[in-house]
């Protein structure tokens, strides 16, 4: 193979990983609206028709009393081999995510710790987070994107943690994903923008003070960037429905 020629085996593991990303999305969305249309009681039965969505009902050619070696929920056997079809799991990042296949893949498998989901979040920014999840952000993961950086939060991130907020508010269905935020992940919301607004009135350091003309401007600056990022919190908390 020619030096930078593309690895067609690199090639085939994106492709079948993108295509099974797609039949997801595509398949969860049926879900989401078969569930609205039956008018279901509760967010925990919407949740579980959406969670269940790639089971399949058995089929008359289906013998129950013979032993067969199928994995009926393959989503639910975590610790069993997985089957051939399955795209290939990495045992650690060798790089960042770049398509809403990938994140998934590297979200739920390979990264275990709040923290390391954090870490993930922060390295991929607002911009490439919104690039990965344009046409639509997967069940559930809003929710968990809410949860981890309220328990992570730190002073010197939030400006990345409010253009991470400003990308994703504005991906497809994100009012419908607010609507879908179990309680806890409700409460996690609100605990993050109560994080953020300490820290907006906490204030930052600047650097030292300097004299006359330049340290008047440099407090002007100061203010305004506060007074724009004051606004762009309370107008997130208005999207994110945070009261």
């Amino acid at each position: 193979m020619a030096a930078g020629a593309p690895d067609p085996a690199a090639l085939a593991r994106e492709l079948r990983a993108a295509v099974a990303a797609d039949e997801r999305q595509e398949r969860e969305n049926a879900a989401k609206l078969r569930a609205l249309r039956q008018r279901v009681p509760s967010y925990q039965d919407f949740r579980n028709i959406v969670l269940a969505s790639h089971l399949k009902p058995l089929e008359k050619k289906d013998k129950m009393g013979e032993r067969r070696n199928v994995l009926w929920n393959p989503c639910a056997a975590h610790g069993k081999a997985p089957q051939a079809s399955d795209v290939e799991i990495p045992q650690e990042l060798g790089q960042l995510p770049r398509t809403s296949a990938e994140f998934y893949r590297d979200w739920r498998r390979c990264l275990k710790s709040g923290k390391d989901k954090y870490q993930l979040l922060l390295e991929l920014g607002g911009e490439a987070l919104g690039r990965i999840f344009q046409a639509d952000l997967g069940f559930g993961l809003l929710g968990e994107f809410l949860t981890v950086l309220a328990e992570n939060i730190c002073r010197e991130d939030r400006d990345a943690i409010l253009q991470i907020l400003q990308s994703l508010s504005g991906t497809k269905r994100f009012g419908l994903n607010v609507d879908l935020l179990s309680e806890s992940e409700q409460e996690s919301s609100r605990e993050l923008f109560r994080k953020l607004q300490c820290v907006s009135r906490d204030g930052r350091t600047t650097g030292p003070a300097g004299c006359g003309a330049e340290r008047e401007t440099r407090l002007t600056d100061t203010g305004l960037q506060k007074e724009t990022e004051e606004r762009m919190v309370m107008e997130l908390m208005k999207s994110y429905r945070v009261n």
